[in-house]
């Protein structure tokens, strides 16, 4: 029972000190000044013991006492109560009771209620732990108070006057909020559903987009050709349209808001010559209407765009330092959440995007790909061909790191992010052979080349020179002549060794060469007597079978 916490039968009840719960706490036999401590969500109540002996009763007399509101109000009378002035000291309240803290509040109502010689039942040890350090004042906790706050719990709205039941609830669904956000560390700008139905719509835009600028410049295309390789631009090729309308107006118009001199020359000197055919009003009116489309989705695609990447630095600053906005939104997109992607190893966040191709060469055992979306990361494309699966293997493992940052840290600053790319662009450079590998080696390479060069290591630390030794010279006797007949000797002698080399190797393969045709021909002489033998008895079977045919 000490061991559990629970109330030894034959002592009192437990004790609540700065001293941990598991060790035994000193027995306190209950007076008649036996205070309950117990919180709502709209303050602070502290209750009475009208019977003493409440807390020495079984577990089902304490049940029978709250039993009916009655009943209740027979056993414990309200003697305080503190209400709360807003939500704001609710949610500092209940978090310090959570963490088993006392508040301001709560010890400023404590001071003014009770006295030096009273005792304080508590719903928790650490709590009554923080009173009897900060006030003096001896609290208790066991089953039994366990039981009585139960039973409390169940009758407050009518124990606690001045609040309706209606008024308690609200209240209670108010903090219960309020503390959950606290919790979770929740803010409305780390919402990454937000980034994912952003990233989602950003694409279909993309496509709609398309579709509807080359819709555009199919149909244009029959008035004024030349305009779509002039203007391969979608958004300057409807506000062109816009303007001008139709072809024969292009010269007298100015456009030098939506595209540069050049440009707006050449389309003004082709629509003189186009082949294009001639349009009507109608068309002319309808295709007008298809740039106010274009012209709309594009400005909205823009704004979108912004709107995208403020979410992106507000919800995963380091991950987009990293991969850039984009890529890093459709890895949230991908993952579902920013907290599913930070669950993911490293070598998920590498191949996140190639599932098909992975599964693929898994089945097939094949290579497994080297990258997915990260792929389409900034880093990734300024490395070289060879080197991109390297750096995608780098850049994944830093942006893991990233990503759990963003998650589950409380800073808003990108430093881990750019300290991570730093470290990415450093092992490019490697790789490129643009900066050594590492400091360390590179001073064990220089003194393993000075124990290997120490002549010329000497001379270059400013030591004399040992100057030119004519006596080390060699000369070739006999003159140049001789020197050139000796050369050719030489040659001799090396010609003569490869002429002896060949006609032996020759030789060898000669006699093997006959050694294999006598095997041979040994093999077919043995095997003919034996031919000669089965086709002999074949001969003979072949004649009794004609023989039984016959008779």
């Amino acid at each position: 029972n000490k061991a559990r916490g629970r109330q030894d039968p034959q002592r009192g009840p437990r004790i609540c000190s700065s001293t941990p719960p598991s060790r035994a706490l000193a027995p306190s036999a209950v007076t008649s000044h036996m205070l309950v401590l117990f919180d709502t969500p709209a303050g602070h109540a502290l209750f009475s013991l009208v019977n003493g002996k409440l807390l020495k009763g079984s577990p089902d007399e304490l049940s029978d006492a709250f039993a009916t509101t009655e009943a209740a109000k027979k056993s414990v009378k309200l003697k305080a109560f503190h209400k709360f002035e807003d939500t704001a000291e609710a949610v500092q309240s209940a978090t310090a009771l959570v963490e088993g803290k006392l508040s301001s509040g709560m010890k400023k109502f404590l001071k003014k209620n009770l006295a030096s010689a009273d005792t304080l039942a508590v719903c928790d040890a650490k709590l009554g732990g923080a009173i009897k350090d900060k006030l003096s004042i001896q609290c208790v906790y066991d089953d039994s108070v366990m039981q009585l706050m139960r039973g409390l719990r169940a009758q407050i709205e009518e124990l606690v006057s001045g609040t309706s039941a209606s008024e308690m609830r609200s209240m209670a669904i108010g903090l219960a909020h309020s503390l959950s956000r606290y919790k979770l560390k929740f803010s409305p700008d780390k919402v990454d559903t937000m980034i994912v139905q952003a990233i989602g719509l950003l694409d279909d835009l993309d496509k709609e987009l398309n579709t509807y600028a080359m819709r555009l410049k199919e149909w244009y295309g029959w008035h004024f050709p030349e305009l779509g390789k002039i203007v391969p631009d979608n958004l300057m090729y409807a506000k062109g349209i816009q303007m001008m309308s139709t072809r024969d107006k292009c010269k007298g118009i100015d456009f030098s808001s939506i595209m540069p001199e050049e440009v707006e020359k050449e389309m003004k000197d082709a629509a003189e010559i186009s082949m294009g055919t001639e349009v009507s009003e109608e068309d002319v009116t309808n295709i007008l209407m298809l740039c106010d489309q274009v012209v709309s989705l594009s400005e909205y695609r823009s704004q979108l765009w912004d709107y995208l990447k403020n979410r992106m630095q507000a919800i995963a600053p380091n991950l987009s330092v990293m991969v850039g906005e984009l890529v890093g939104a459709r890895l949230i997109a991908h993952a579902g959440s920013l907290m599913n992607l930070a669950k993911q190893p490293a070598s998920t966040v590498q191949i996140l995007g190639a599932e098909k191709a992975l599964f693929r060469a898994l089945k097939a055992k094949h290579d497994t790909p080297k990258y997915g979306l990260i792929y389409h990361a900034s880093l990734v494309g300024q490395a070289q061909p060879k080197h991109k699966g390297k750096i995608s293997r780098v850049l994944a493992a830093k942006c893991a790191l990233s990503i759990r940052v963003d998650a589950l840290g409380e800073s808003s600053t990108a430093t881990i992010g750019f300290d991570a790319r730093n470290k990415v662009e450093e092992r490019m450079r490697v790789l490129e052979g643009k900066l050594p590998r590492n400091a360390a080696e590179m001073a064990q390479a220089k003194d393993a080349l000075r124990q290997t060069q120490p002549a010329v290591t000497s001379y270059a630390n400013g030591a004399p020179s040992r100057g030119y030794n004519e006596a080390a010279d060699s000369t070739l006797v006999g003159g140049g002549a001789d020197g050139a007949t000796g050369g050719k000797a030489d040659k001799k002698d090396k010609k003569d060794k490869k002429d002896k080399k060949d006609k032996k190797e020759s030789a060898e393969g000669k006699v093997k060469k006959e050694k294999k045709v006598k095997e041979e021909k040994e093999g077919k002489a043995e095997e003919a007597p034996k031919k000669k033998k089965r086709k002999a008895e074949a001969e003979e079977e072949g004649g009794a079978k004609k023989k039984k045919t016959k008779e």
